[in-house]
């Protein structure tokens, strides 16, 4: 190597780092794995004004949901739709009852969504959501847009509990 390929080699600027991918980024052809069992992502509904996304996650022919938030720490929570209906978004009540179990109103929220993939909500939007927890901690999550309700059953699940691989292979916890 000359004189001038070295000093071509010094002034070359440095590659940019890898951008590091966050669990919010994650999306369709992704990979998470959920206390033990692998889920394909499929699609992604996400709000950055409340930082958290909620994953459509895919085994066969299971459809799992886990919602991301961003609190003091990362949280998950696992759901499964359920089949139910409300009559209006209006009429949502404090207290649901299934299955014997009655579930209390935590939280109710309306936000602006994106969505990538496939969701149960394909087009964006502002989206309406209410949250519910039992005595025995498990969780009800009810959602409405565009004058559709989805409803979902599910708990929180460990942060332990949930590891990603992304499209690049890189393993995230």
């Amino acid at each position: 190597m000359g004189l001038f390929g070295r000093i071509r080699g010094i002034l070359k600027r440095p590659e940019p780092p890898i951008a590091e991918r966050s669990v919010f980024e994650a999306g369709p052809g992704d990979v998470c794995e959920v206390s033990m069992v692998t889920y394909q992502v499929t699609g992604r509904t996400s709000s950055q004004r409340r930082r958290n996304a909620l994953l459509t996650l895919q085994d066969g022919s299971d459809f799992r949901y886990l919602l991301v938030e961003d609190r003091e720490a990362i949280a998950y929570s696992l759901y499964k739709s359920i089949d139910g209906r409300l009559d209006s978004f209006t009429e949502v009540p404090m207290t649901l009852e299934l299955d014997g179990r009655v579930f209390h109103m935590e939280e109710q929220y309306v936000d602006w969504i994106t969505t990538v993939g496939k969701t149960p909500f394909p087009r964006p939007g502002e989206l309406s959501v209410w949250q519910y927890q039992s005595d025995d901690r498990k969780l009800m999550r009810i959602e409405w847009l565009d004058g559709r309700f989805m409803l979902y059953e599910g708990e929180d699940v460990l942060t332990a509990d949930v590891e990603f691989l992304f499209g690049g292979g890189r393993t995230v916890r």
